[in-house]
């Protein structure tokens, strides 16, 4: 069975749904709230096992309860937590996140400020049982770690890219596979053309660099040419980690070694099912459903 380590961060997502985001201050009303695990690797991990194959999430999240909350979310969905590191007194991070009617939405993420970026404690894992290593960019260290140790052991990696405060070039320059955001892809190269940033992303390292675009699609540079694939036109509830879903099910197809156009479709198509309900993970396909779904495009 297929393997895969996905390291960075565990939040506790907050979701209210509203009318419409709002444009300045005032009291807004909202008409659904969930309390739901998120964040870019623990989610991913969770596309990982909801897709058939064994995964583990490696990252930090404190001993309160929503520490607690967010390893037994997990581990109820399939997740290998035995390398998720509990810090005593410590408080786990958490997001409030707005979502309106056509399923944009608002994120305002509280990063705990208890949790050690010191990754040195991942030398204990071999990373040579791995088919492939995902991370985010949100803990830094961590992805650093784990790429370098990855690397050493010939497994390949994937880089969650999005925005972050942090300069994110040397975790770029270890992925054989950098997978940003829109606004990711902005942030490092300055550009707001796709073509253009990952031009000058791909300049950063010998790996395959890509970029989601939301409804435009995904776009990756392959053998110094551009290939496009279109979104799947579903109807759109909430698009709350849609982004995480797509990289748990482009890492997971990479290893499996689809091609890169199929397997890029598999994860436009897996992102596609989760945007029809609400939540972050709620909507994330099993292998039977994300088959029937592509058997309507073929």
């Amino acid at each position: 069975m297929i393997k895969i380590a996905c390291v960075g961060i565990a939040v506790q997502d907050r979701i209210y749904s509203v009318n419409a985001l709002p444009t300045g201050g005032g009291k807004y009303q909202s008409d659904h709230y969930q309390e739901t695990g998120g964040g870019p690797a623990a989610t991913a991990a969770v596309a990982i096992a909801r897709l058939g194959a064994e995964v583990d999430f490696i990252g930090r999240v404190g001993d309160d309860s929503t520490g607690n909350t967010l390893i037994a979310e997990l581990q109820q969905l399939g997740v290998n937590t035995q390398y998720c590191r509990q810090v005593p007194q410590a408080r786990s991070s958490q997001s409030a996140i707005l979502v309106d009617k056509q399923g944009e939405r608002i994120i305002i993420n509280s990063p705990s400020p208890d949790l050690p970026a010191d990754a040195h404690w991942l030398d204990t894992i071999d990373f040579s049982q791995y088919d492939m290593v995902l991370a985010d960019v949100r803990w830094h260290d961590g992805t650093l770690k784990a790429f370098t140790l990855a690397q050493a052991a010939g497994v390949p990696t994937l880089l969650d890219a999005d925005v972050t405060p942090q300069d994110i070039t040397s975790l770029v320059a270890l992925a054989d596979h950098a997978v940003f955001s829109a606004p990711g892809l902005k942030r490092l190269t300055g550009s707001t053309e796709g073509e253009e940033g990952l031009n000058k992303a791909a300049a950063l390292t010998d790996g395959r660099v890509y970029v989601t675009q939301g409804l435009e699609g995904a776009l990756w540079k392959e053998y110094d040419r551009f290939c496009y694939s279109p979104a799947f036109s579903v109807k759109t509830i909430d698009t709350t980690g849609a982004g995480d879903v797509f990289h748990g099910a482009l890492a997971l197809a990479l290893a499996e070694k689809m091609s890169t156009e199929i397997a890029v479709q598999f994860a436009s198509a897996v992102a596609a099912m989760k945007c029809t309900r609400p939540g972050g993970r709620a909507g994330i396909p099993d292998r039977q459903q994300i088959a029937s779904f592509l058997s309507l495009y073929a």
